[in-house]
């Protein structure tokens, strides 16, 4: 879901569709003097057109600002963009017209101004319908979905699930339903949907499932201790979604992390409360710079990626690349590569290391591991280049260049839940622990806080910075 409201990502969209605009006007000057027929190509000089045009870029980005261009993608349909763009222009065309009146402007040509106005529109439609498209298509092939869990069985439950199967393209998946009853549980509730489970359960599952929102489309004064499950879903980065009846009176609610805030859900209103960045603008930016960067890295850092596997080849037999099962947003499942920096049994030798393990907390690690590939893999994981593969793992989508690190299974199995929230963005190759002081002695804690502030103080700016502390924790080989 694309947020318009103070995101960079409007600021783009505004910055093309005026672009857009501004072109439409000199492609409809030119084809009025130059394409149109006999006296239909006469233009004079008188008005200034250049004062014309700067008046059109005012009035134009104060109307897409009025008439509400910038709609969410994921949530409307491309009707809904047409019609705005058919408001926003012609309200532009009156706020024009009302400014040239108060600046004597006279003279403008009828013509021109219509053949503006019918490309203006027709590329303005021409280019939300790409963007939608292009971004229905990828959701529609499984790509940047999200899993809903609903609470819930009755007539607003109902409504949630018909929008969401009515709106396929939107990339909105339904796990099923929770209720308070427990003979309710498999109970089909709509379009094959049914009721998965009971509502004491759900921490377990959501422990357990991929759940990136979750939906209260039921009576809250039904539920017990309904706040508790608003804030463990909540400590755990889940999105919660609360569909009226407006209850608010009865749950007195107040979260320690998320924001409150209400927009609409395929045309649903409700209440929202989100605990992770909430500006999907920026971080759709953070995104298509990851994909950029990373494969200008990875034709950079190419040559020294061979030298590297052959070191490897040299100094242990084995594969070059190793692969480990990781976990990524929300507990997505994905194989991390990385150079191998330890012999071929390593994960084998672990049980009879266990004891000797120095990390507090589900974590594993020692100084001077046995297991550790003598020279070169010493050097590797003092400089982390053992983690370049990882550029792969971010062209793939799985990962970022900057984020909390992917734990393995095992490890979150023993997470608390406030340390869960870390699983609540895309996890990168680097972030604050990695750039910490003494980082190899920080606690198990202290770790999980690092990644949690990084989340709550997410910007652009602050993973430019890391990326370039990273760097120079690199060179000064910081690892270990």
């Amino acid at each position: 879901m694309l947020k318009e409201h103070g995101s960079l990502t409007t600021d783009a969209q505004k910055l093309i569709d005026i672009v857009i605009t501004a072109s439409s006007f000199v492609l409809a000057y030119f084809i009025k003097r130059n394409l149109l027929p006999g006296d239909l190509s006469l233009l004079s000089t008188d008005p200034n057109y250049y004062i014309v045009l700067l008046l059109i870029i005012i009035s134009w980005f104060i109307s897409f600002k009025w008439m509400g261009m910038y709609l969410s993608y994921r949530q409307n349909q491309f009707w809904e963009f047409f019609k705005t763009i058919l408001k926003s222009c012609f309200m532009g065309i009156v706020l024009v017209s009302i400014a040239m009146y108060l600046m004597h402007i006279q003279g403008v040509s009828r013509l021109l101004m219509g053949i503006f106005l019918i490309l203006n529109i027709g590329l303005l439609t021409l280019s939300k319908y790409i963007i939608f498209k292009i971004l229905e298509k990828v959701r529609t092939d499984g790509f940047n979905t999200r899993n809903i869990l609903i609470v819930g069985s009755g007539k607003q439950a109902i409504e949630v699930i018909e929008t969401v199967e009515s709106y396929k393209a939107s990339g909105y998946r339904i796990l099923g339903c929770f209720e308070t009853d427990p003979e309710d549980l498999n109970k089909t509730v709509c379009n094959g949907h049914k009721v998965i489970g009971i509502i004491n359960g759900l921490e377990t599952y959501l422990r357990e499932n991929i759940v990136d929102e979750l939906i209260f489309a039921t009576s809250l004064s039904g539920i017990k201790k309904v706040d508790r499950y608003i804030a463990f879903a909540e400590s755990m980065g889940i999105k919660v979604r609360i569909v009226p009846n407006w209850e608010l009176h009865y749950l007195m609610y107040r979260p320690d992390i998320a924001t409150i805030q209400f927009e609409e859900f395929l045309g649903i209103y409700n209440m929202t409360l989100q605990s992770t960045p909430q500006n999907e603008g920026k971080m759709l930016i953070k995104n298509m710079f990851d994909y950029a960067a990373s494969a200008v890295l990875t034709l950079l850092f190419l040559p020294l990626m061979l030298i590297i596997a052959l070191a490897i080849k040299i100094f242990s037999k084995g594969p070059v690349l190793y692969t480990q099962e990781r976990l990524g947003m929300n507990g997505r499942h994905f194989k991390v590569y990385k150079f191998r920096t330890m012999v071929n049994n390593a994960d084998e030798l672990l049980k009879e290391l266990a004891e000797m393990n120095e990390a507090d907390g589900p974590a594993f690690k020692i100084k001077n591991d046995p297991r550790i590939i003598p020279y070169i893999g010493t050097f590797l994981r003092k400089t982390s280049l053992d983690e370049l593969p990882q550029l792969f793992n971010v062209l793939k989508g799985e990962m970022s260049l900057v984020g909390p690190r992917p734990p393995i299974p095992r490890e979150v199995n023993e997470y608390s839940v406030w340390h869960r929230r870390r699983l609540s963005m895309k996890p990168g190759m680097t972030c604050l622990w990695q750039i910490a002081p003494n980082r190899n002695e920080l606690s198990f804690e202290d770790w999980m806080k690092l990644d949690l502030k990084y989340i709550d103080t997410w910007s652009l700016f602050n993973d430019l910075k890391i990326l370039v502390l990273t760097t120079k924790a690199v060179f000064t080989g910081a690892g270990r």
